[in-house]
């Protein structure tokens, strides 16, 4: 187990690169499962959570080795050419909520799959009961007993299914479903977010029909089959948006470099509201800030809203803001583990149902804290970054799922923060 101790009070400065996005990674690799054909998943990155989807796939036959390419990203080249069972390792599923992505995949290609219920993040409820429901209509036939999800269908039918919620998660899953199946299948009240546009083109390399992505209705016109190709993936933008609010909560300048900004315009929006300061370039923002902000209100909402995955991180920079904030948490009820963990630092804040009031308290105080989950781990760090005197974080592992040498990027700007075995 590791340990980040961070000595707060100093101001970021400089230049930080983000990495590819865990959240496209994690659906492409699945989408892997659903051709013979090589392909070639450019930058992404190195995360416990890749690391757990690249073993699914080894333990479902696939063959899965890491290259460089001419410019220094990581590839991943995946080839299930001869997949050797439809049963996911339940050790692997307990470990990652995501694991759940290969159920598509495998029901389209190899006409059942096994999984028992994934595990992941501790934030309220997470119910996978649209990715059955859209399954179901699909024509699958699941049974659930026994901790485990048991699917089978002689060959997928397209359909017209209407998500009751655009849930990011179900609407991958259907769309991979959906590409090897008989016909039409289109998705309504589809999610928006970015991830999705990229895995609709990176299915559409290996030879899919998908369009709509980005946009309320997703289209998919069923094939019989897919070959290889490799694709570069999206920058992350949860990442970028967490080094924003790093600058938000100790001040300091800095450019993020290899970033899609309009992908961050809501929380831009919500940031210069603040009284942080932005510029734009074609793959880069640079932002400044200067302590302390002025206290604002939001509420996380579906893409292009404001990001569940951003709230903990934004939440830090209220708690040494002036004046009083009110934060609305409407995806994730429960998502307020790091609320405990900031008080014990010295914040101000009371929650109400799946509302926070944040007071801003000027500055916070180093203390032991424990990472409950990945956003929130992030949110820590950050606390500690603004905090007077030193903090350790337990529990980095979580935040190890979704960041890429979290701790010697932010060092690179200036901060004191080092890892603990």
């Amino acid at each position: 187990m590791s340990r980040l101790v961070v000595k707060g009070g100093r101001s970021l400065q400089g230049e930080v690169r983000m990495s590819g996005a865990k959240n496209a990674t994690l659906p492409m690799l699945a989408a892997t499962l659903l051709t013979a054909g090589e392909c070639a998943v450019i930058g992404s990155p190195r995360l416990r959570d890749t690391a757990i989807m690249e073993a699914i796939l080894t333990a479902l036959g696939a063959r899965v080795r890491i290259e460089r390419d001419a410019e220094g990203r990581r590839v991943l080249m995946v080839h299930a050419g001869a997949l050797a069972t439809h049963q996911v390792p339940d050790r692997l599923v307990g470990e990652m909520r995501s694991s759940i992505f290969v159920m598509g995949p495998l029901l389209g290609r190899l006409g059942r799959v096994r999984i028992s219920y994934p595990g992941g993040c501790a934030i309220g409820p997470r119910p996978i009961d649209l990715h059955l429901k859209g399954l179901r209509a699909l024509g699958a036939v699941i049974h659930e007993r026994f901790g485990y999800i048991e699917a089978e269908a002689a060959r997928l039918r397209g359909t017209e299914i209407h998500l009751d919620f655009p849930s990011v998660g179900a609407t991958e899953n259907l769309m991979m479903a959906a590409v090897l199946a008989d016909g039409v299948t289109v998705l309504r009240n589809a999610a928006k977010e970015p991830e999705i546009v990229d895995l609709q083109n990176f299915l559409n390399k290996l030879g899919a029909r998908v369009r709509g992505a980005g946009t309320g209705d997703i289209r998919v016109d069923g094939v019989r089959s897919l070959g290889g190709a490799e694709h570069a993936m999206i920058p992350d933008r949860i990442e970028a948006g967490t080094f924003l609010a790093a600058v938000g909560a100790a001040g300091g300048e800095i450019k993020i470099q290899n970033v899609i900004p309009e992908h961050l315009d809501a929380v831009v929006a919500k940031f210069r509201e603040a009284g942080m300061e932005f510029g734009r370039l074609h793959d880069a923002l640079w932002a400044r800030a200067r302590r302390p902000l002025r206290a604002t209100d939001f509420k996380t909402l579906p893409y292009p809203g404001f990001p569940t995955d951003m709230q903990p991180q934004a939440m830090v920079v209220m708690c040494v803001a002036q004046g009083v904030s009110v934060i609305t948490e409407t995806i994730f009820p429960s998502r307020f583990t790091h609320v405990a963990e900031l008080r014990r630092m010295g914040a101000d804040i009371r929650l109400e149902g799946k509302t926070a009031v944040v007071r801003g308290v000027g500055s916070l105080s180093g203390a032991a804290v424990q990472a409950a989950d990945l956003r929130s781990g992030a949110s820590l760090v950050l606390a500690a970054l603004a905090a007077e005197g030193t903090t350790v974080v337990d529990g980095v592992h979580h935040i190890d799922r979704g960041y890429e040498n979290f701790e010697l990027k932010l060092a690179a700007l200036g901060a004191d923060v080092s890892r603990q075995e």
